[in-house]
């Protein structure tokens, strides 16, 4: 069986660039087949109302919907959609959407809600899309080397498994702490788990700080450095988690998780050795 799993991204959050690629990395994963649609960087209620519908042509037996603080406007009025359907669907999202958990969980829907994939920091007088670049690639190198991807990847491998099986899969109610990531990482030095402890709560902090700069102070000789202070915190945040990475690989303990042939996840830890 070839599980379908269609997804919609609006706006954007660190997780949103990877997340179909999280699920087939070599692109030749034959259980599952995917489709994204999306509203680019907007996230109004017009482009989500537009937009999430046309995953249906897709009859996927799964949707996730991806965006930034799923109690917003738009990502409420995708929850609307989506809980209205006859479809699961998970809804992967960013702090705020801690707001809108009980929400959820009254709509029927599962989450993921990925705390340390923080607010960019969205002044004009600071951000340019080279910076916007640049603060991506760091969320995703924390992201990716602290564990939090492999909680997501995890996620919807049982989701995949279940309708394999021929069942509703259940759906997921994950709030992706420091220590569920650092868990799914799996550090063996206690020196590469320590680093990667530290740029997580880094760039759990590094949201608060945006906040601060983007919505609460209004004098801009005060709200540029703000901004500022935070992005210089997330690349230290993706400094220690490479440096975490480097540790292990020195020590060969690296733990991968690659997709086999038959689409299920291996284990494997030596470099040389075969999966």
């Amino acid at each position: 069986m070839v599980v379908k799993i269609g997804i919609i991204k609006s706006g954007n959050i660190g997780t949103s660039p990877v997340l179909d690629l999280l699920l087939d990395e070599r692109a030749d994963r034959p259980n599952i087949d995917v489709r994204v649609v999306g509203s680019g960087a907007k996230m109004n209620p017009e482009q989500v109302e537009e937009v999430t519908p046309k995953i249906n042509d897709f009859d996927p037996d799964f949707v996730i919907f991806i965006s930034p603080n799923p109690g917003a406007p738009g990502p409420a009025k995708a929850r609307e959609i989506l809980s209205a359907g006859d479809k699961p669907a998970l809804i992967i999202g960013d702090a705020p959407g801690l707001r809108a958990k009980d929400e959820m969980d009254e709509q029927g829907l599962g989450y993921i809600i990925v705390k340390a994939d923080p607010m960019i920091g969205a002044r004009r007088e600071f951000l340019d899309p080279t910076e916007m670049a640049s603060f991506n690639s760091d969320v995703i190198k924390v992201l990716a080397l602290t564990g939090a991807y492999r909680v997501v990847q995890d996620t919807i491998d049982k989701m995949v498994e279940e309708c394999e099986a021929g069942n509703v899969p259940e759906l997921p109610k994950v709030v992706l702490t420091r220590d569920k990531a650092i868990e799914a990482a799996q550090f063996t030095s206690p020196y590469a788990k320590a680093k990667a402890m530290a740029a997580y709560d880094i760039a759990t902090k590094v949201a608060d700080i945006d906040v601060e700069g983007c919505f609460m102070v209004q004098d801009c000789d005060k709200y540029i450095p703000i901004v500022a202070s935070a992005h210089e915190m997330l690349a230290a945040a993706a400094k220690l988690a490479t440096e975490a990475r480097e540790i292990e690989k020195s020590n060969d303990t690296v733990v991968r998780t690659p997709h086999m042939g038959d689409g299920a996840t291996c284990c494997k830890i030596p470099l040389m050795d075969k999966p």
